[in-house]
């Protein structure tokens, strides 16, 4: 059972790394030229745009990896 919390955990930590690498890089290269930028996009976007879809459009920011980022840390802790 250990086990299992453990791993759980190790992919919640490698998911909440991936929404951060995508929030640093698109201050970076917000065009996603890169094609590290582009492999963070795909990887993370099936959880940021379900998020996206349900909160209200604010301009420029979006505030889609943050909620993520705060749930995943809640969910973190939580095992």
């Amino acid at each position: 059972m250990a086990a299992v919390l453990t791993l759980v955990q190790l992919l919640l930590i490698a998911v909440w790394l991936l929404v951060l690498g995508r929030v640093l890089v698109s201050w970076i290269d917000p065009g996603g030229r890169n094609q590290v930028s582009r492999r963070l996009v795909w990887a993370t976007e099936p959880l940021l745009s379900p998020v996206r879809s349900l909160l209200p459009a604010t301009g420029a920011i979006d505030w889609s990896s943050f909620v993520v980022l705060i749930v995943l840390g809640f969910l973190w802790r939580a095992f």
